[in-house]
């Protein structure tokens, strides 16, 4: 990286914008309200832990809200909850928190480490210690102060177990907004100190509109997006830059072919994996084949087949997947090719070669689902 390049931030989806820059929130009005409703009803929480899949909006709705808490002058509740947290970007109170120049805001995220010249894998307790100096602070103007922390997910054990010691004694008009993808892994204590605001997966049609509010137009794969990443934005966006849709109607043409498959047709997409420059979509192939093989075993075991990402899909997961005896199958080579697979990355293995075994595994484990007969 070069000395004058902008740090990277872990907070942001790479070729998006920020969340604090993001004017719209799209498909989360029920958290939005709930939000609004609290806190036009004076019943207020110190702490909200913002859950859901990861690239839903829960960051854009933290910046959302402390825009609102910031710009508050303590009469704007006066006559009831207002209607939406929109702020007109040319305000003072948005382009100071866009600039992370307000003193009465601070974002606790993973630090920079400028001895690897990397961003570090965990939210430090050195990171946790900043916020006890900023509560010790009273705002001049006797507002509110928001803390954004975004992901507490990333917190070390002992990062949590001082933020936790900062929730069991909040400071009046603090406000400490929780980003968490995984709420479960969190702290119970920490947990029984938040209010909640559950923020679900996208379907497809705001799905779109946050990706081309993001600037990336996807409309005519909005379907496929929404039910490859999960309803996920920040996922769509990853996929439609590296070609996912048509990755995964390439696995799913694989292994329509199965069991039995192309042995050249199998080799022809493993070597592709292993191409100068291809890591990104190896990932994402190997995403997109376990996310196939979920649906493969969710059918069999519900009878149902989800809505198509691609066209064929459903046939394919019917014929491959006829019960519960075969959902089995799918979910044991899912949990072993997950394993391989990770254990390979850390082995550095070669891609190519990683590739070609798994699908030789899959259409092996087609052949003992449902053999051809």
């Amino acid at each position: 990286m070069a000395d004058d390049a902008p740090l990277p931030q872990p907070d942001q989806v790479e070729g998006a914008p920020h969340p604090r820059e993001t004017t719209v929130l799209f498909g989360q009005d029920a958290a939005e309200r709930a939000f609004l409703e609290a806190w036009g009803s004076g019943r207020m929480h110190h702490a909200w832990m913002l859950t859901g899949p990861q690239g839903v909006g829960k960051a854009t709705l933290a910046w959302r809200i402390a825009r609102f808490l910031l710009a508050d002058d303590g009469h704007a509740g006066m006559f009831g909850p207002p209607d939406t947290l929109d702020m007109a970007p040319d305000t003072p109170t948005f382009r100071r928190a866009l600039a992370l120049s307000d003193p009465r805001l601070v974002l606790l995220r993973r630090p920079w480490n400028d001895k690897t010249k990397k961003l570090r894998t965990e939210i430090t307790v050195e990171e946790v210690r900043k916020l006890k100096g900023f509560f010790g602070m009273s705002a001049a103007d006797g507002g509110w102060r928001v803390a954004i922390v975004d992901a507490m997910d990333e917190m070390n054990g002992a990062a949590a177990n001082a933020f936790l010691k900062l929730l069991e004694e909040p400071p009046e008009k603090v406000a400490l907004l929780l980003v968490t993808h995984q709420p479960g892994r969190l702290l119970p204590t920490i947990r029984s100190r938040c209010r909640e605001l559950r923020l679900p997966p996208l379907g497809a049609e705001p799905l779109a509109a946050a990706m081309t509010e993001a600037g990336f137009e996807a409309r005519d794969q909005a379907q496929a997006l929404a039910e490859l990443s999960g309803g996920s934005a920040g996922e769509a966006i990853g996929m439609l830059t590296h070609g996912g849709v048509d990755l995964y109607r390439d696995i799913i043409a694989m292994l329509s072919s199965m069991p039995g498959a192309d042995r050249r047709r199998v080799v022809q997409f493993a070597e592709s994996m292993g191409a100068r420059g291809a890591e990104d979509r190896t990932d994402l192939a190997h995403r997109l084949i376990r996310l196939a093989l979920h649906r493969l075993a969710r059918a069999g075991a519900t009878g149902r087949t989800p809505p198509e990402a691609v066209e064929g899909e459903r046939d394919v997961l019917m014929r491959l997947s006829p019960n519960a005896t075969a959902a089995r199958h799918w979910a044991t080579v899912m949990d072993q090719i997950t394993a391989r697979v990770a254990h390979a990355r850390g082995v550095n293995l070669d891609p190519a070669q990683v590739m070609l075994d798994t699908c030789l595994q899959i259409d092996a484990t087609a052949q003992t689902a449902a053999p051809r007969t």
